[in-house]
C-alpha cells in the first residue's frame, strides 16, 4: 500500500527521462548565456527595460574571474565601457555596476578598461551631475579598478581623481558616499604600506616599484583631507565612525600637526572615548569581552595617544 501511495505521488525516472527528451532540454553553459545577453543588450531592436535587464543578469556571471575573461573576449567589456557615455540614466548605472563586477580582483580585464578608457568616463560620471544611484555604481567601479592596480592609481592621481571625490563632500545629497570614499583611500594607503612592510621576493620588486610612484597620501595631505575626514564623525552611525576611525588613524602620522592644531577634534575624541566606554562596559556585563565597541573605544584611545 506504500507503494503504491508513493507511486501514485512520484512518476518512474523512465518517464521522466521520456518527456525530458521529447522537450529537448539543454543546459546552457554560462558562455552561452553571456553572449544572448551582451547581444540583447548591444541590439538597436531591444528596448531600455530588456537592455538594463541584460546588463543586470550580466553582472551576475562576470562576478566568476573567467567568466569576466571570456566577457572580456566576447567584447562585452568594450560596449559596457561605451554605455557608460549613454544618455539614460539607468543603462549608466547598471553599465558601471557590469564593469565593477568584472574588474573586481581580476588583473587582466582591470588593464584592458584602463587602456578602453574606462577610468576617464568613470571620473567624468562623479564629476558631473548625474542621479545618487549612477555615482554610487560609478565609486562602485571606480573601486574595483583602483584596487591593488598602482598604475591605475598613478593615472587616477595624475588626471584630478582626489579632487574628484573630494568634490563630493561639497554637495547636497551625496552623503551616502562619503563613508565609501573614506573606505576606499583607506583601503589603498593600508594596501601600499602592507606590501612595502611585507618580506618579499624579487618578482614582487617590480610591484613594489610602481606602488612607489603612487604619492598618495602627499597627496591627501596637500589638497586637505586632514581637515575634511575627522569631520565625519560627527555622523551617528557606529559603522561609519568606524571606517572614519581607521582611515584617522591612518593620517594622524602625517596631519599631527594639523589634527594637534583642531580644537574640535579633540573635543569630538573625548566624547566618542565616553560614549564608547558606556558601550564597551555594557558589551562586557553581557559576557562579550572583546566586542565591536571595545575595539571602536580602543581606535579613539589610540587615536589620543599618538596626538
Amino acid at each position: 500500500a506504500r507503494e503504491e501511495e508513493v507511486r501514485k505521488k512520484f512518476r518512474p525516472i523512465e518517464q521522466l527521462k521520456e518527456e525530458f527528451e521529447k522537450l529537448n532540454m539543454k543546459i546552457e553553459t554560462d558562455y552561452e548565456i553571456m553572449v544572448k545577453l551582451i547581444s540583447k543588450f548591444n541590439s538597436s531592436a531591444s528596448s531600455l527595460d530588456e537592455k538594463v535587464a541584460a546588463l543586470y543578469d550580466l553582472e551576475y556571471y562576470v562576478h566568476q574571474v573567467d567568466n569576466a575573461k571570456d566577457f572580456l573576449s566576447m567584447g562585452g567589456l568594450r560596449l559596457v565601457i561605451e554605455g557608460l557615455n549613454s544618455s539614460e540614466a539607468s543603462l549608466k548605472e547598471h553599465a558601471a555596476f557590469v564593469l565593477g563586477a568584472a574588474l573586481s580582483s581580476n588583473p587582466k580585464v582591470q588593464i584592458e578598461a584602463i587602456e578602453g578608457g574606462a577610468l576617464q568616463k568613470l571620473l567624468v560620471i562623479l564629476a558631473t551631475e548625474q542621479p545618487l544611484a549612477v555615482r554610487k555604481k560609478a565609486l562602485f567601479a571606480l573601486s574595483s579598478m583602483l584596487r591593488h592596480f598602482p598604475y591605475a592609481q598613478q593615472q587616477f592621481l595624475k588626471l584630478g581623481g582626489l579632487q574628484v571625490l573630494r568634490s563630493l563632500f561639497r554637495q547636497k545629497g551625496m552623503e551616502p558616499l562619503h563613508v565609501r570614499v573614506v573606505t576606499l583611500l583607506y583601503d589603498l594607503i593600508m594596501e601600499k604600506m602592507l606590501l612595502e612592510d611585507s618580506q618579499h621576493g624579487e618578482q614582487m620588486e617590480e610591484k613594489i616599484q610602481q606602488y612607489r610612484q603612487v604619492r598618495l597620501v602627499p597627496a591627501v595631505v596637500e589638497q586637505g583631507w586632514c581637515a575634511l575626514v575627522p569631520n565625519l564623525l560627527a555622523m551617528p552611525e557606529h559603522d561609519t565612525r568606524e571606517k572614519v576611525l581607521k582611515l584617522v588613524g591612518v593620517l594622524v602620522a602625517f596631519c599631527r600637526e594639523h589634527y594637534r592644531g583642531d580644537p574640535a577634534l579633540g573635543t569630538t575624541l573625548s566624547l566618542l572615548r565616553n560614549e564608547y566606554e558606556e558601550l564597551a562596559a555594557e558589551e562586557q556585563r553581557e559576557g562579550d569581552k572583546d566586542g565591536y565597541f571595545r575595539e571602536l573605544l580602543g581606535s579613539i584611545n589610540t587615536i589620543i595617544q599618538e596626538l
